[in-house]
């Protein structure tokens, strides 16, 4: 048989490929002194993990309910239908927190994050439509989502480090850490190592409250009211999920990841102070069948509201909205948005918003 050039090229891509991708992975786990593990026995001889505040659902109680209408316009948001594609038009002044953080929302839970000694971090990174295999499935439904403005390959490679906050499709994606690429160092809960594809990632698994330095940071993995699970079946909840807390030099920003409002908020202040900027989620609480269920593992607007209050925040980011959102349990692509400018009014919250659309940026 007569290998032609062209032929010989791709048989050499796909075998340097295939060495690749067997390529082991560094990794790494961090349980400090102070960590927090939470594990209780689980199926098929193993163990699992749980949160730390469980309540029976329809039994858990939260601070603040809306009632009535609970999305009525704003002016401030101007919209193709109601609340469906829109933008954020209201003026705003960032708060002068001297904090030297520049936070990028790339859109839905990913963001790109500045730091004042020079790094770029990468929260929840999710470029293209879903992670495998939910893009198949989509594709085979004719389920697509528009897609977000994402950033250029150059840009995700140049990150010093990327952190997940748990396994689910909308948060955690193979396609994106291919993009990446092996010079950034992972952080992940415990457990998430296992999922991470191979080819010679650094990986550094963290259980809550073990805290690491990168650079002149400390990376603090703290608590989620959320859950893990990735695959259909015999998942059973192995890999741990969390928030992560940033601080430098007395400064701290909080990156939530998806959770559900719990105790763990005010627990989360009494280690680290008050935050200066916190990233928090306001969505996919919504679902007539199982609304218990929804608001138990995501917040609310006025959940995130009540939360930002205690952990002190002195200024508030919204996340989980957008025209590129998911729209998991939302009313429209910008109804928690809504909600949230409604309830803040309603509660006289005092927490500082600063809202941003898909692709805006901030200095704090």
């Amino acid at each position: 048989m007569k290998l032609t050039l062209c032929s010989l090229g791709l048989l050499l891509g796909s075998v340097l490929l295939l060495q690749a991708c067997s390529t082991p992975n560094s990794v790494q786990q961090l349980i400090s002194d102070q960590a927090v593990i939470m594990q209780v026995p689980g199926n098929f001889n193993s163990w699992r993990y749980r949160n730390l505040y469980r309540t029976p659902l329809g039994e858990r109680q939260y601070p603040v309910t809306c009632e009535g209408d609970c999305y009525p316009p704003h002016p401030a948001v101007a919209c193709k239908s109601h609340g469906q594609d829109c933008q954020f038009t209201g003026e705003q002044n960032a708060p002068e927190l001297g904090s030297g953080f520049l936070v990028h929302w790339i859109g839905h839970a990913s963001f790109l994050v500045k730091t004042p000694d020079g790094q770029q971090l990468l929260f929840d990174p999710v470029m293209g439509q879903f992670d495998r295999p939910v893009s198949w499935a989509a594709h085979l439904i004719g389920l697509r989502r528009p897609m977000p403005a994402g950033l250029p390959r150059e840009q995700l490679a140049a990150s010093d480090a990327v952190l997940y906050s748990h396994l689910h499709y909308d948060h955690f994606s193979h396609a994106t850490i291919r993009q990446i690429g092996t010079e950034a160092l992972y952080y992940v809960p415990l457990g998430m190592a296992d999922y991470m594809p191979k080819g010679g990632y650094q990986v550094l698994e963290k259980a809550w409250y073990s805290s690491s330095e990168l650079g002149e940071l400390t990376v603090h993995l703290v608590p989620a009211h959320h859950f893990n699970s990735r695959k259909l079946f015999n998942d059973d909840e192995r890999a741990k999920w969390g928030g992560w807390v940033i601080e430098h030099q007395g400064n701290t920003l909080f990156f939530a990841g998806d959770t559900g409002y719990s105790e763990h908020f005010s627990d989360i202040q009494q280690r680290y102070g008050d935050i200066d900027i916190c990233l928090l989620p306001i969505a996919s609480y919504h679902h007539e069948e199982y609304s218990d269920w929804y608001r138990y593992v995501h917040t609310t607007p006025e959940d995130a509201l009540v939360a930002a209050d205690e952990l002190g925040c002195k200024v508030m980011i919204p996340w989980g909205y957008g025209n590129a959102s998911w729209q998991m349990g939302d009313h429209s692509s910008h109804s928690p948005l809504l909600r949230l400018l409604h309830m803040q009014q309603q509660m006289q919250s005092q927490v500082p918003l600063y809202i941003l659309n898909e692709g805006e940026e901030v200095v704090l």
